[in-house]
């Protein structure tokens, strides 16, 4: 085994890959020579390349799990074979003394791989409830820290433990004035973010556009509409400024924001929480996904963290009542918000998982 190499691997969507990209200048400042394994076409492969280009990344074959019929589950499997073998290549060659998974389905053949190898494997699971893929590689982890304590009765107990939230330093180092730069608007009057995840969210951007006059009347709107949803009808409407997708600009403009609108995956949620946003969470549905945003909303508003809006309810009427109630009750949110346990730093996360390496 190399002591000094550690290999990484997530994706599929930003918040398979975000810890990842916390953690890795920690690893690199404490001298360890990352790799990372991801798919061929993934998310993965774009952000880590963009904002690390010097770490060595192997793309490798992945299927895709599901828990339903499909003529593709009958193929997949070999694929999944295939990644393995090509993951079992990358480790021969690197010898990393620990490999971490954030999940996603790229993540499977690697975790198999390192058990083959006999490498110590950690994963992270951020959902109230593990993924499929999660499920599976947890039966060959060493270990499996979640965010939340309910998660760990859906998992091996004996290793599994609630680690809490990791979030980045970067994120509480937005400035007033840079988001004065990139959107026009003026940091002291309320602002709303909306944001529906790195693919956007069509029903959200619907109910954003149908109600755009109402809202900039009453606030200065930041939309994340996701790649290819630009409305260049709204490009110069006045207080609205719509982004495709944004990166080292969000900590900037989450500082200037006062509420924030978005789907509810973990690790977002997590870090408008740690930044003491009052948040509308609008989850992805039941129809969509495997319910796991569901879930994270709902535990959110049972904490007063949040307000929650479901998809199936989610029409131009309600989406503006429930941005009412938020503002309304901004108050008492930012009050059960400040009450909450503080999360972790990713250097303090990486102390821990470094306990883990051969």
């Amino acid at each position: 085994m190399n002591n000094n190499t550690i290999v990484l691997t997530g994706g599929g969507t930003a918040g398979h890959v975000s810890l990842n990209q916390a953690i890795i200048p920690e690893l690199m400042k404490k001298g360890y020579n990352v790799h990372y394994i991801g798919s061929h076409d993934g998310i993965e492969k774009t952000l880590i390349q963009d904002n690390f280009p010097k770490i060595p990344y192997h793309a490798i074959s992945n299927g895709k799990l599901r828990r339903y019929f499909s003529v593709k589950n009958f193929s997949d499997p070999f694929k999944v074979m295939y990644g393995t073998l090509q993951a079992l290549n990358v480790l021969r060659k690197t010898k990393p003394s620990l490999v971490f998974s954030k999940g996603g389905f790229v993540s499977v053949p690697v975790v198999l791989a390192a058990k083959l190898a006999n490498i110590p494997v950690v994963i992270h699971e951020s959902d109230l409830t593990p993924g499929l893929a999660n499920k599976i590689a947890s039966s060959f982890a060493g270990h499996i820290f979640t965010v939340f304590e309910e998660t760990i009765k859906y998992l091996p107990s004996e290793k599994a433990s609630a680690i809490g939230a990791i979030i980045r330093p970067d994120l509480f180092q937005g400035d007033d004035k840079i988001a004065e730069q990139l959107t026009g608007f003026d940091a002291s009057k309320e602002t709303i973010i909306i944001m529906g995840g790195s693919q956007g969210a069509a029903k959200i951007n619907e109910a954003i556009l149908e109600n755009i006059d109402e809202l900039t009347r009453k606030y200065q709107i930041i939309h994340l509409c996701g790649k290819g949803n630009l409305n260049p009808t709204f490009v110069k409407k006045p207080n609205y400024i719509a982004f495709e997708y944004v990166t080292n600009e969000l900590p900037h403009l989450l500082k200037m924001s006062n509420y924030v609108i978005s789907r509810a995956g973990s690790n977002s949620i997590f870090e408008f929480l740690e930044l003491k946003k009052p948040m509308l969470l609008i989850p992805l549905s039941l129809q969509a996904s495997r319910g796991d945003q569901v879930l994270n909303a709902n535990y959110f508003e049972q904490k007063g963290y949040a307000t929650v809006l479901t998809e199936e309810n989610l029409t131009s009427i309600t989406f503006m009542e429930s941005v009412t109630a938020l503002v309304n009750n901004k108050e008492e949110i930012l009050e059960q918000q400040y009450n909450a346990t503080p999360s972790k730093t990713p250097d303090q996360f990486t102390e821990v998982l470094l306990t883990y390496k051969k």
